[in-house]
């Protein structure tokens, strides 16, 4: 059968993976005291991922702990060398993956997005505000729609139709979308596309997250675009997005995967009637392939004990600092790291 009607064919499963992930991080001519962190899974589980055991750390010289942030609940391993030391972190966590799909057939008796408790989720951040060009935006996508499922999905096919992914920004990008929809640019990667796909769920009325992580396993599905390409993961970092919608939950989507597939799925530069495109586009809508580890929610992040009092829009890469300086996370003349991961499933028999 044709590759596409595959993939359409294939259902979320409900086999548990078992991931190892070990990081090892060095931060190279360092000044005076020097700080790391690095982002890691949460202890809690979600019906996607849960933790097996503790993280285990090591930092020869210096010292370290687990720090959950206490605003976004983000959790990281924070680690302190002296003066003259040779700064050196070596994590080690593994985390339960399945995949994951909402069934958007089928309403269910549930607290409504206008629920207190969903309340933070509505709130603008530093590069995801709710007003001005986002809220117009989000008014004239969401114009003719009726409900939350409605207006989730026209702002998802709003995006997927008007961005591009853009292969020459660096990381997974910034995500300040203000400027995006200001500049008329909508190129980006992950973190400004999804970004995007948030902030204006948000000035609909939609509870709405970005979720960030990173790719661990290839995709079972068929796309060479959309898994780890290797077991070294370093710069395998991916953020996706979850909309609240009345009646059906928190729904996952990612419409920053679909514009991955458009440019980079082979032969590369495929149009959005493509059968592939079409199917990343169906599937990325109410459900994750789970080769991928999320590590939090948390935006505008304050580092804990930083010399530098500089909120992060998020936390997704391993941070540093030495001799009262930040040190660029994507630069790998001062700041090396390794990221690898291990399949464990035989072992644990998920």
């Amino acid at each position: 059968m044709p590759r596409a009607t595959h993939l359409l064919a294939l259902e979320a499963t409900t086999a548990w993976r078992t991931f190892e992930l070990t990081t090892d991080i060095e931060v190279l001519h360092a000044s005076g005291p020097t700080r790391v962190w690095m982002p890691i899974p949460p202890a809690s589980a979600t019906p996607y991922q849960r933790p097996v055991g503790r993280t285990h750390f090591s930092t020869p010289g210096g010292s370290a702990r687990v720090h959950v942030d206490p605003r976004t609940g983000a959790a990281l391993i924070a680690a302190v060398w002296p003066a003259h030391g040779r700064p050196r972190l070596t994590t080690s966590t593994r985390v339960m993956t399945r995949d994951y799909a909402v069934d958007l057939t089928h309403r269910r008796t549930m607290k409504p997005s206008s629920h207190p408790s969903l309340a933070p989720f509505l709130q603008p951040t530093s590069l995801v505000p709710t007003d001005g060009i986002v809220k117009k935006t989000a008014v004239a996508i969401t114009r003719d729609a009726a409900d939350d499922l409605t207006k989730a999905r026209a702002i998802y096919d709003w995006i997927v139709e008007n961005t591009a992914r853009d292969a020459s920004v660096r990381g997974c990008g910034v995500g300040d979308i203000r400027f995006m929809l200001e500049s008329k640019d909508l190129r980006g990667k992950c973190a400004d596309i999804n970004a995007l796909f948030v902030g204006l769920a948000r000035a609909a009325g939609l509870p709405a997250r970005d979720v960030y992580g990173i790719r661990v396993g290839k995709s079972a599905l068929g796309y060479q675009s959309l898994g780890a390409s290797s077991d070294v993961i370093t710069s395998a970092q991916h953020c996706r997005a979850e909309a609240y919608l009345t009646g059906y939950g928190w729904t996952p989507v990612d419409p920053a995967d679909v514009r991955k597939v458009v440019l980079e799925e082979p032969p590369g530069g495929l149009s959005l009637s493509d059968a592939t495109v079409a199917s990343a586009r169906t599937r990325l809508f109410g459900s994750w392939e789970m080769n991928w580890v999320a590590y939090n929610t948390g935006q505008d992040i304050a580092l804990p004990d930083a010399a530098i009092k500089q909120v992060l829009p998020f936390l997704m890469y391993p941070q540093a600092e030495t001799g009262g300086r930040r040190v660029d996370s994507l630069d790998p003349e001062h700041f090396t790291y390794r990221i690898s991961v291990r399949e464990m499933t035989q072992l644990h028999g998920a």
